[in-house]
C-alpha cells in the first residue's frame, strides 16, 4: 500500500544553502547524496511525495539526474527557486502554486483530513477554523512554531533532512494545543 509524504527546500545543487542554513555537509556533492539517501530510506517507488518547493538550484540537466534517483511519484508546489524544476516538469505528476489535499482518515469526523499545501507560511487558510492542516516550507526553520496552530514547516532543515509521512505529520499536529475558535470558551 502506498504512503503519502511531505517535504520541502532540498535546494539540490545549491552550494550556498550549506552556509545560509548551517547544514552539516562539507560540500554540495555530500549534501545532495545524503538528501537522496534519506529520501529513499523512507519513500518507496509507489509512494506519493508532495514537495513544497525549492527542489534545486542547479542546471536542469543535473537536477534531472537527481530527480530520476528519487523514489516516488512527486507532486511539486512551486517555491521561489523553481526554474530548473520547471525545466524537468515531466518528472513531476503535476506542478501547482497551491494545493488542497484531502486524505482519507477515519480518525476525523468526516472520514477525511484537509491539508493546505503552500510554499509560504500562512496565518489562516481554508478551513483552518475547522482543523485543516497547513504545511509550508521556505523559512528553513527560522519561523517560530505556533503551538496553537495546525501548521508547521515541513522543510528538510527542520526534520533531519527526511521527508515526513502523513502519519508523522498527524502525530506532530496532535501535540499542538489548537482549539476550534467557535467552541464555547475559545472566543
Amino acid at each position: 500500500m502506498s504512503k503519502i509524504y511531505f517535504t520541502s527546500d532540498h535546494h539540490f545543487g545549491h552550494k550556498n544553502i550549506i552556509k545560509f542554513s548551517e547544514r552539516p555537509f562539507k560540500d554540495v556533492n555530500e549534501m545532495d547524496e545524503i538528501l537522496i539517501q534519506k529520501w529513499n530510506e523512507k519513500v518507496n517507488p509507489e509512494d506519493e511525495v508532495y514537495h513544497l518547493g525549492d527542489v534545486g538550484l542547479s542546471s536542469s540537466g543535473k537536477l534531472r539526474k537527481i530527480l530520476d534517483r528519487l523514489n516516488g511519484k512527486i507532486y511539486l508546489i512551486n517555491g521561489n527557486h523553481e526554474k530548473s524544476a520547471q525545466d524537468c516538469h515531466s518528472r513531476f505528476e503535476w506542478i501547482k502554486d497551491y494545493y488542497e489535499l484531502v486524505v482519507k482518515d477515519d480518525e476525523f469526523e468526516r472520514g477525511e483530513q484537509l491539508i493546505v499545501l503552500f510554499h509560504y507560511a500562512m496565518r489562516e487558510w481554508n478551513a483552518s477554523h475547522w482543523g485543516a492542516y497547513h504545511l509550508y516550507g521556505h523559512s528553513h526553520g527560522t519561523l517560530s512554531d505556533d503551538p496553537t496552530s495546525r501548521s508547521f514547516d515541513i522543510g528538510v532543515d527542520c526534520h533531519n533532512f527526511y521527508p515526513l509521512s502523513y502519519e508523522e505529520v498527524k502525530a506532530i499536529m496532535k501535540t499542538k494545543s489548537w482549539k476550534p475558535p467557535f467552541e464555547k470558551g475559545n472566543r
